[in-house]
C-alpha cells in the first residue's frame, strides 16, 4: 500500500468527485484548518450533533441502540458534556475508490484539548458523509466548531482491486447521508 500524496487527491476529486466539496489548499485564518494537505485531506465537520444524554439511564447497547440516548442541534458551536461524547458529520461527502482504503486521525488542535475524534476505516468502494465520533475526555465541558477542520484522512492505495468491495456486499453504512446511528 501506498500513501497518496496532494497531487493525487486533487486529481482524484476533480475529475472523479471523490471529495465534495473540495478545498485544494489548506484554509486557515481564524479557523481550525481545513482542506488538503501534504498527504491527506483535513475535513469539516457539518452543524447536525447529536449530544449523548444519559438521562434516561439507559445501557449503551450497539445492538440495541436507543435514538433517545441523544439531543439533536443543530448548531455553530457544540458543547460536549464531561467525559462524554457527541456524533457529527463531514460537511464533505466521500467516494472512495475500489483499490482505496481511507484511515482518519483527529487533528492536533483537539487532541491537545483533550477531545479524541475516532472514525473507522472508509473501506474501498464506500461512499457518503462521514459520522464522526467526538468523545470528551476532561471532566470539563469542551466545543467543537461547526464548519471548521476537525480530521484528516489519509489515503492508502492497495496494488489491485480487493475481491469484494463494501459497495459489491451492499454495508450498512453505504451512502449516509446524515449523522447515522449505530446498526446491525
Amino acid at each position: 500500500m501506498t500513501v497518496q500524496n496532494d497531487k493525487w487527491i486533487k486529481k482524484m476529486s476533480k475529475d472523479e468527485e471523490m471529495i465534495s466539496p473540495f478545498e485544494d489548499k489548506q484554509i486557515r485564518g481564524d479557523k481550525i484548518s481545513f482542506g488538503l494537505s501534504s498527504f491527506g485531506y483535513d475535513a469539516r465537520v457539518s452543524d447536525e450533533f447529536k449530544i449523548f444524554t444519559n438521562v434516561n439511564s439507559e445501557i449503551v447497547d450497539p445492538k440495541n441502540f436507543k435514538a433517545s440516548n441523544f439531543v439533536t442541534k443543530n448548531v455553530n458551536e457544540c458543547i460536549i458534556p464531561p467525559n462524554s461524547f457527541v456524533l457529527a458529520r463531514t460537511v464533505e461527502y466521500f467516494k472512495i475508490p475500489k483499490d482505496v482504503l481511507v484511515v482518519c486521525l483527529g487533528k492536533s488542535t483537539y487532541a491537545r484539548c483533550g477531545i479524541i475524534v475516532n472514525v473507522t476505516p472508509l473501506e474501498p468502494g464506500w461512499e457518503g458523509y462521514v459520522t464522526l465520533e467526538f468523545s470528551n475526555t476532561t471532566p470539563l465541558p469542551a466545543k467543537i466548531y461547526a464548519n471548521e477542520g476537525v480530521a484528516q484522512f489519509i489515503f492508502l492505495k492497495g496494488n489491485e482491486i480487493p475481491e469484494v468491495t463494501y459497495a459489491d456486499r451492499n454495508g450498512k453504512y453505504m451512502g449516509q447521508t446524515g449523522v447515522t446511528l449505530p446498526k446491525v
